[in-house]
C-alpha cells in the first residue's frame, strides 16, 4: 500500500476550494438566551441596532437603548460593534479589522453579552468566511493553498439595499 502525503499531490491543474458563497448566505442568525427565555433572530439586514428602544430592530429588555449595532460590510462579514458595556469573545474589545473601535467581527460561535442576555452568532459553515473553511484554525494538516480573491460584492450588496428600499 502506497501512503500519500497530503503535500505530495501535484500542483497541475489543481484548482482550491473557497469559502465564497453568494452576499449573506448561510443563513446568519443569532441565538439569543436569558434564564429560560431561548431564541433566533435572523439578520437579514444590513444593519441590526440592538437594545431596548422602540426603534431597535432586535429589542432586548434590560439593556441600553442602543447596546450594539451588528452591520453587514462589504466584505461580507457581521461586525459587532458595542455602544454600552458588555463582553465579546476578544479579551481587548477590538479586533484588527476594526483597530481602536469596541468591534469584533463575528464568526460562527461568537460569544457576547449585552446586559442579561447571551447571543451567539450562526451562520452556515459554507459562508462563514474565516480561514481557510469555516474558520478552522491550521486548515488541514500543513496544506494551506491559497484561496481565490473574495468576489467583488458591491453589486450583491447594491442591489440587496435596492431591494429593502423598495419594500419600505
Amino acid at each position: 500500500m502506497n501512503a500519500r502525503h497530503i503535500d505530495d499531490r501535484p500542483d497541475e491543474g489543481y484548482t482550491p476550494g473557497t469559502t465564497h458563497a453568494a452576499w449573506g448566505a448561510g443563513n446568519p442568525r443569532l441565538r439569543i438566551t436569558r434564564d429560560d427565555d431561548r431564541f433566533e433572530f435572523r439578520l437579514d439586514a444590513d444593519e441590526v441596532r440592538i437594545g431596548s428602544a422602540d426603534g431597535a430592530e432586535l429589542r432586548l429588555p434590560d439593556t441600553e437603548p442602543l447596546h450594539a449595532t451588528i452591520t453587514h460590510d462589504d466584505r461580507d462579514e457581521y461586525v459587532l460593534q458595542l455602544h454600552a458595556p458588555g463582553e465579546m469573545n476578544s479579551s481587548s474589545g477590538t479586533d484588527a479589522t476594526h483597530p481602536g473601535e469596541n468591534s469584533e467581527t463575528l464568526r460562527t460561535g461568537a460569544r457576547f453579552a449585552l446586559g442579561p442576555w447571551t447571543l451567539v452568532f450562526a451562520r452556515e459553515e459554507y459562508a462563514d468566511h474565516g480561514r481557510p473553511y469555516g474558520g478552522r484554525q491550521g486548515g488541514e494538516y500543513s496544506d494551506q493553498p491559497l484561496q481565490p480573491p473574495r468576489p467583488d460584492y458591491a453589486d450583491d450588496a447594491a442591489a440587496a439595499q435596492s431591494d429593502s428600499t423598495d419594500e419600505t
